[in-house]
């Protein structure tokens, strides 16, 4: 490595590219050992850091409203950057089905209420405050934030759940325990609040029908194409409700009240790696998901860094399979530290590194100097590692 190493903030293990005697190597795992661990559709993980970018992110193009003779979508679109492969372009979008042509008059009424400078500036429920029908609110609202980090940490529980379920991408779940998994609490009734069961229903249903639009290049021999490729995270298979006199509805619920189903039924729909082609990254079995008490889910900065270092066990090939070296003007676009604040957001970085390494996640981190400003991190094999087929 040609660069000198400057403003040490973590001490990384010595630069041999040894592992430290107190991590142990994937190959010398005991089954035991393995057993701590879960598998994550690697594919996915590729992509999860895109398909998550916030509307400040300067890849993201402002909502549409689109129909073709396949029908008709509200779409936000996640351009490429062309100076790093890892960003890649990625289209998620709401299918908007059994549409009349009245009702699609009235939305695109409706989506000339999006306020797009309050959306940004102000923020998003600013943005959407002119907008009258909720149905469409709910809906500009779960597209604008999907995949913020406690769904992105209900994902990473889920597929925890498949490995211990072993019944391949179905998975089965109560309501109450996922919320427990959430660290939220519980009511004197023993219960939850209906705001955080409201919030887990529109989770589950915008992973469920917000669909991922993205173009896999295919090479053969020297002809190169492009597979489409069109996924939803999950698909709620179904739902069960224990008090039959409750009258629920799973996608009225999400856009109009606060219920929430007993357990569901979900397949994941990036299960390909973990199931048949052995291209996954392995989890910490005891990683954390609780939500803090009162923080807004857009500032969990640990759930972000963690995911985008396995995306980058994924997209990179790391040194000794533990050290990653990647740009700052990437970890901060990624992490949505985007503000001209400089200062705040080193801090912020900086409090973030820490949080993993007191987690085991990383040994160590420091930053180089250069032309590319950048971040040399050493992960813990035993916490968070690409799987080798």
């Amino acid at each position: 490595m040609t660069n000198s190493k400057v403003g040490i903030k973590l001490p990384l293990a010595e630069s041999s590219g040894k592992i430290p005697t107190t991590v142990h190597s994937a190959a010398n795992m005991t089954s035991g050992q393995k057993e701590l661990t879960f598998p994550v559709d690697g594919q996915l993980l590729m992509l999860l850091p895109r398909a998550a970018a916030s509307v400040h992110n300067p890849d993201v193009q402002l909502p549409i409203l689109r129909a073709d003779n396949d029908g008709y979508y509200l779409e936000l679109r996640v351009e490429s950057d062309t100076n790093d492969p890892s960003e890649v372009a990625v289209t998620r979008r709401v299918p908007l089905e059994n549409v009349t042509a009245e009702e699609w008059k009235d939305l695109k009424q409706e989506y000339e209420n999006l306020d797009f400078e309050a959306l940004v500036d102000k923020g998003i429920s600013k943005g959407l405050e002119k907008i009258t029908d909720r149905r469409i609110q709910r809906l500009f609202m779960a597209l604008l934030t999907f995949l913020n980090p406690r769904q992105v940490g209900i994902v990473l529980h889920l597929y925890k759940l498949a490995a211990e379920q072993n019944n391949g991408s179905v998975v089965t779940f109560r309501s109450n325990d996922l919320l427990e998994s959430l660290g939220y609490s519980r009511t004197k009734d023993g219960g939850f609040h209906a705001k955080v069961r409201s919030q887990l229903n529109q989770d589950l249903v915008a992973l469920h029908r917000i669909e991922l639009v993205l173009a896999k290049s295919l090479r053969d021999g020297n002809k190169v194409g492009a597979e489409v490729i069109i996924k939803s995270i999950l698909r709620i298979r179904s739902y069960k409700i224990e008090n039959l006199s409750r009258d629920f509805d799973l996608l009225k619920a999400a856009d109009y009240t606060y219920e929430l189903a007993d357990s569901y039924t979900v397949s994941l729909e990036f299960f390909e790696g973990p199931s048949r082609t052995g291209d996954y990254v392995l989890f910490a079995s005891e990683i954390d998901i609780t939500q803090k008490p009162g923080a807004n889910a857009k500032n969990d900065y640990k759930t972000k860094l963690l995911v985008y270092l396995a995306s980058r066990l994924k997209w990179d090939s790391p040194q000794d399979g533990q050290y990653l070296t990647i740009s700052k003007q990437y970890l901060f676009k990624n992490l949505d530290l985007l503000g001209s604040n400089s200062s705040r957001n080193n801090q912020i970085f900086w409090r973030t590194v820490e949080e993993l390494r007191n987690e085991g996640y990383i040994l160590g981190a420091q930053e180089l100097s250069g032309k590319r400003r950048a971040v040399e991190f050493q992960v813990n094999p035993q916490k968070i590692r690409l799987h080798q087929a």
